[in-house]
Order: structure tokens, then C-alpha cells, then sequence
């Protein structure tokens, strides 16, 4: 049974009661969150929508969250909804998020609950370890959130508040250690969903990577960068290596009814089981690239059939480990050769495919209303 979480008090003199006493005042109210004053009218954390909302937030901010986890519970209400679903649904109402990776763990997760522990989640930091798709930090915030658990969750929020508290000196990420360490002994036994979630708000909104509002923090009586006067040097960080950077091409296929050709992804490795326009491969082209081997990786020479190809544009976009750049052109065509992974689809209907974003850019560039 979950035990019952009275309000701090104002009188509070550890660093977890001045938390929690300011986040009874001042925590955010986001979707997938019971307040305390919720708490208080007897409502309770519900363990699917904690883990929904902390798998969607992973490399993704709480702003651009909010509408994919309203458009994902009002399709999928419960655990057992998602595992009705298909895989190729779920991409569909991820599109967008990336790390398409967590939504094919979400569907099998879902499918894991439903079928081998009959629609609950584990009630432990060990039990939830065992789902796909679940980590060291995923766990602890499930366990703390939605069942009272004392486990330590450090996300980069955390990270931050906590190397500032401690004035962590160590270059992360091998300072990671140390915060949990840290977080362990702050964190307590008395409402750590509560003060989990504090930590996590103090960070996105007092103790910020630039400009904290110090003033404001109500821990800023304990923090030790703050006494050294300069908090914005921690947590303290290696020199960024350049992001090395990809080329390729982009080819928009419009039909005679304006439809665009679309065609999926193989089912492994990066963006695997996606919807995408047809496009070239990847080439890294390395610091001494010539102008003239870098046209010859993104030149309509690459298109997958001859056709009047027109030149469109060109996109930037970022993945995590290299830069993509793609030259984008287009085609009117009347027919096309036969494949066994491609479809057509009218424009005003490519919104609800399995699109990721540098899809969408590419599919932009050539029809600029599409995305509208």
C-alpha cells in the first residue's frame, strides 16, 4: 500500500525538507503528474503514465512532451491498450520524438506487462530493471514516483543541482559517480517521488545551465558553488569534440495527384522501421573532402531511377553522433519502378505517418506547405 505523504513544514532545516516544502509551493503542473495538492484529494501516481512520461522525456524537453503524451494516453489509456497496438502505430504517434529506439522498447515493454505480469508493473528498482527499455534512471524514477520507493534519480537535471550542491569537481561524465552517490544521501525516506521530482523542477527552473536565479533557490544556504560564486562552472565538462558530418541526397516522388512516394526503413539500425522518402546513403566525408567529391555524395546522380530531377534545397539535421547534410530534389512522375516496400500518400495525409523529422525537413524543402 502506498504510504501516505504529509506536507513539509515551514520550519524544514535538512536539504530534502527544504525541497520539498518548496516544491509543495512551487512544483510545475505537468500532465503525467499528481501534485501534492492531488495527492492530498486522494488521487495516486499511476505507474504507466510515470514510465510513458519519463521514456518519452529522455533526450526530449517536458514543452515538447506534453502533446505527444496527451496524444499517446488519449489513443492508449492503459499499459494493456499499447500492447493491443501495432508497432507500426505506436512509430506513427512517436514520429517526431526520435530515438525512435524507445518507442519499439515502449511497444515491447507494454507487451512484457501485459503478457507476463498480467497488466501491473513490478513494485521494485530490480523488478522494473527486467522490462525492456529500462534503466538504472527509468527504474529509480518509476519506483520513487509512482510507489514511494527511497531510490536515487539523477537525471541531467539532478546532475546539475547536485554538482553545484557539492561543488563536484570532477569532469563528467566521469563525475556521474559521485552525483549518485551524492543523490543517494539526499534523497529521503519520507516522500522521494515528491522529492525526486523537486530536484527535477529545481533544476529546469532555479539552478539552470546558464543564468541560475540563485536567490530563489531554497537551497542556496547549502550550496558550495554558490559560496565559491560562480555555479555555472559545474557540473564541469570535457572539451566538445566536433561532430563529424554525414552527406547524402533526398528524392520528394510526386504523382499526377500529388501523392508522395514513401517507402520504409529497414528494420534494423538507425531510424529502423520508419517511414522515408527515397534517399542515398550516408557517406562521412572527412576534413579533406573536396567541394567536388562532396557534390558527387549528394548529386542527383544518386536518385534511385532517371527522372527530371529539380533541385530543392538543401537540410541540416543533427543526430547524436554526426551532423546530416542532404541536397533534396524532386520529381514529377507518372510511374515508377516496382518495389515491395513503397507506397503513395496524399500530402495532406502524410502528417499521420511514421515520419522522423529529417524526413519531414527533406519532404519541406521540396513541398513547403506540406507540414503546415
Amino acid at each position: 500500500m502506498t504510504k501516505q505523504r504529509p506536507l513539509s513544514s515551514e520550519t524544514s532545516h535538512t536539504p530534502a525538507e527544504k525541497l520539498l516544502a518548496w516544491y509543495d509551493r512551487h512544483h510545475r503542473v505537468l500532465p503525467w503528474r499528481v501534485t501534492p495538492d492531488d495527492y492530498r484529494q486522494g488521487v495516486r501516481p499511476d505507474p504507466y503514465r510515470i514510465w510513458l512520461s519519463e521514456v518519452m522525456l529522455q533526450q526530449t524537453t517536458v514543452e515538447a512532451v506534453k502533446a505527444y503524451f496527451l496524444k499517446f494516453t488519449g489513443l492508449w489509456p492503459t499499459v494493456q491498450a499499447l500492447a493491443d497496438a501495432t508497432e507500426d502505430d505506436v512509430l506513427r504517434g512517436w514520429a517526431g520524438l526520435g530515438y525512435y529506439s524507445r518507442a519499439r522498447n515502449l511497444k515491447k515493454c507494454a507487451d512484457m506487462i501485459a503478457m507476463q505480469y498480467d497488466g501491473q508493473f513490478p513494485q521494485s528498482v530490480d523488478g522494473l530493471k527486467q522490462l525492456p527499455g529500462i534503466g538504472d534512471y527509468t527504474s529509480a524514477a518509476i519506483a520513487a514516483i509512482a510507489f514511494d520507493i527511497p531510490a536515487a534519480v539523477v537525471d541531467g537535471n539532478v546532475e546539475r543541482v547536485v554538482s553545484r550542491l557539492f561543488a563536484i569537481k570532477t569532469v563528467m561524465p566521469q563525475a556521474k559517480v559521485e552525483i549518485r552517490k551524492f543523490t543517494e544521501q539526499l534523497t529521503p525516506q519520507n516522500r522521494p517521488g515528491d522529492f525526486a521530482q523537486a530536484m527535477m523542477d529545481l533544476g529546469a527552473t532555479i539552478c539552470t545551465p546558464k543564468k541560475p536565479a540563485c536567490i530563489l533557490c531554497p537551497l542556496n544556504d547549502n550550496c558550495a558553488a554558490l559560496s565559491e560564486g560562480e555555479p555555472e562552472l559545474y557540473p564541469v565538462k570535457a572539451p566538445k569534440k566536433a561532430r563529424p558530418v554525414r552527406y547524402g541526397a533526398a528524392f520528394i516522388i510526386v504523382s499526377p495527384q500529388g501523392e508522395v512516394y514513401l517507402r520504409k526503413r529497414a528494420d534494423k539500425g538507425l531510424l529502423a522501421g520508419m517511414s522515408e522518402v527515397p534517399n542515398s546513403d550516408w557517406i562521412a566525408a572527412n576534413e579533406c573532402a573536396t567541394p567536388e567529391h562532396i557534390m558527387q555524395l549528394t548529386s542527383a546522380e544518386r536518385a534511385p531511377f532517371a527522372a527530371q530531377w529539380l533541385p530543392s534545397g538543401s537540410i541540416t539535421h543533427i543526430f547524436t553522433h554526426f551532423e546530416l547534410r542532404l541536397s533534396v530534389y524532386k520529381a514529377d512522375v507518372t510511374s515508377i519502378p516496382p518495389s515491395n516496400n513503397g507506397w503513395w500518400v496524399a500530402q495532406q495525409n502524410l502528417g499521420e505517418e511514421a515520419l522522423p523529422t529529417v524526413m519531414k525537413k527533406a519532404i519541406g524543402a521540396a513541398l513547403p506547405d506540406t507540414f503546415k
